[in-house]
This record gives structure tokens, sequence and C-alpha cells, in this order.
């Protein structure tokens, strides 16, 4: 039987991004292992779990352990392909593959975003571009997920680089019949006149949500029925919601938590935005995509990738708080007869996106 190995940083990664690539393995008869820090999660279609104490940082304590953990996983088990993500899972990943002498298997690593980029800190650049570059030697195939990233690989880095069009969007979610949308509206605040604006994303300093929120204000001071919806775990500890409170926006800023109901909110919505800093490639302006929504979001990796800047939506200089507002405030009155037009453009732009296109696209790398 034919054995393949994931490894990733953490288990919620698999159950994010990687559990359509699981299944295509094991459904094709493969044993499937998994390699990741535990979150006592369980991980659908994977035969052998490995608990590895991947660093999400430069922890030498943990990327000491986590190498030592994967030459005995590879010292112990022969894997006809080993798919490693996230920066340090598939850069320790890589470095115990390439010490362990590993023969006649397959190494192939999909950059989920890399941390270096235009605009990126300096120290991003030296630290991360140089590990990538030397590691890059020791991978049959890289994955890229954004044009950006794809371009820096293909002229710097000597492997084999490929472009796909991002994890792959499953549409399953959104089979489903929107029979209580009045109830849903009342049980989120809402009204049926509310021009309603949704960032799906965890609160985080590279999301933004700071600047949104002071960039929004004046928009939301002058129209009442607008409401910005920003579902999302708080990783910031209050720091958003003590900004509410302090430019009084507590009945129009609404803060959601961790949601399993994104689809249902995307129906809902107006108007998707994105403050974003960097992206790989965001799945929250995907589906808005799909949902037919316009998006007005920051210049950024990623976005430039969705986003057809003056058709589906537009995309707007990452500190460009006046222009940012004109297009919100633009979006507001539009005919149906132009959310209509936007929602077929929306329609063709996520085509190559969609999960059976884009497992296809993966699958030939790994030669499946």
């Amino acid at each position: 039987m034919k054995k393949i190995l994931f490894a990733a940083n953490i288990d919620s990664f698999f159950i994010k991004f990687l559990i359509p690539q699981l299944k295509y393995f094991k459904d094709r008869g493969y044993e499937v292992h998994v390699a990741s820090k535990s979150e006592n999660m369980d991980i659908p279609y994977c035969d052998k779990k490995f608990d590895v104490s991947f660093a999400r940082g430069f922890n030498i304590k943990d990327n000491i352990k986590s190498y030592k953990q994967m030459k005995e996983i590879f010292k112990n088990n022969h894997y006809d392909i080993v798919s490693c993500h996230t920066p340090f899972g598939a850069a320790t990943t890589r470095l115990a593959f390439k010490n362990s002498k590993v023969k006649n298997t397959k190494m192939v690593y999909m950059a989920h975003g890399f941390h270096f980029y235009k605009g990126a800190p300096l120290l991003n650049w030296l630290l991360f571009y140089p590990a990538e570059k030397y590691l890059a030697k020791y991978t049959d195939d890289l994955i890229t997920i954004n044009l950006e990233d794809y371009n820096i690989a293909s002229k710097k880095f000597k492997t084999h680089v490929h472009y796909v069009h991002g994890v792959g969007m499953d549409t399953s979610k959104f089979d489903f019949k929107f029979d209580d949308k009045n109830n849903y509206l009342k049980e989120l605040g809402l009204k049926k006149d509310d021009f309603i604006i949704l960032f799906a994303a965890e609160l985080l300093p590279r999301k933004r949500q700071i600047w949104l929120i002071n960039t929004l204000k004046p928009v939301l001071d002058k129209n009442s029925n607008f409401k910005l919806l920003l579902p999302g775990k708080d990783s910031m500890n209050g720091e958003c919601q003590n900004l509410v409170k302090k430019l009084s926006l507590e009945k129009q800023v609404k803060f959601l938590g961790f949601r399993r109901d994104i689809p249902k909110m995307l129906r809902i919505s107006d108007l998707a935005v994105s403050s974003s800093k960097q992206e790989g490639l965001p799945v929250n302006i995907m589906e808005a995509i799909y949902c037919g929504l316009p998006i007005v979001a920051t210049d950024c990796r990623g976005n430039r990738d969705l986003i057809k800047d003056g058709k589906n939506g537009y995309i707007v200089s990452k500190n460009d708080s006046y222009e940012f507002c004109k297009k919100v405030l633009y979006y507001s009155k539009i005919k149906d007869s132009e959310k209509k037009n936007i929602a077929e453009i929306d329609e063709k732009i996520i085509e190559e996106f969609l999960l059976d296109n884009v497992l296809k696209s993966i699958m030939e790398v790994y030669g499946e």
C-alpha cells in the first residue's frame, strides 16, 4: 500500500485547509499519516497521527525537538509522498527529510503565503527568504497560491514551482435553504434596511481591524443604518472592542466571535471588505465572491489575485482611508441592475478557485 505523510504546524490547519487532500488520497487507497502539534482534534481520513512539537516561531527548543521527532518518523516509515505546509512545519520537515537521506520519496511543499512579500519588514526578508531559497533545493515541487509568491519563487528558487488557485473553495457549506432570514437578522441585532458590511477574519494586527474601524468611523457616524460585522476569534485581547467603545460605535460595530455560520452571514450582507496588510489567498474574499458580493479591499498580495478592480470590487491603497470610505459609500448606493452585474462577474471569477478545479491542479503536481 502506498503511503503519504502530511505535515503542518497544528491540527486546526488540517481542519481548515487540508481535509479534501487527505480524503483524495484516502479514497485512492493510500495510507494517510499526519504530523502536527496536537490540539486534541479528530482529523478525518487520517490513518496514523504523530504529535510533533512544531514551533510557530523561532523557538529553538521546540524547533530542535520537532526536527528530531521528524527524523524518527522518517527512520521508521517510508513514504511515497511527503506533503508539507506552514513555514516552520515545512522547514523542519524538509531539514529532517534531507538529513535522513530518504530515497524514492516525492517532497512537495505548498506555500500558503511566504512571510516575505512586497512591503514586508526587512527582518522577514533577512530570515525567511534565505531559508526558503535553501530548502527549495530539497523540494521536488513547490506549490504557490498567489501570483506574487509564484513570480518570486519561479525566478529565484531551484525547484519546480507551480501556481494553483489556493486550496480550493468547498461550496457544499452554501447548499442550504435560508428560510429564517428575518429571524437571523434579529438574532444578530440587525434590521431589514441595514447596509451590512462584513469582514470575516480573526482579530489580528495583520488583518488591521483597528485601521478599518478608525477608517469607517466618519461613514458610520453619518449613516446609522450601516452595520459592520466582525466575526472571528479575538487574538488582540479586546483592543478592537475598547476602540469601538471609545468611538461610541457599539450599536454599529458587532463583534461576533468565532462563528460557524459565515455562509448565512454572507447571504445577509451587502458588501465584503478586507483591511489586511498581507494575505496568502483569502478564503473570506473567495466566499464573498461566490455569494456575488462586491468587495472593497486593501492592496496586498492575495486580495489582488481575487478582485478585478472596478469590476467586482475595488482595490485601495493600504492607508488610503478616504478612498476606502468613498468606495464603501459607492456600493451603498448602487442599483439592483449593477448588483446583478457584479454577481455575474463574480460567478465567472470564482470558477477557477472552486474545490474540484483546484484539487485537479494540485493532484497533477503530486503526479496523481
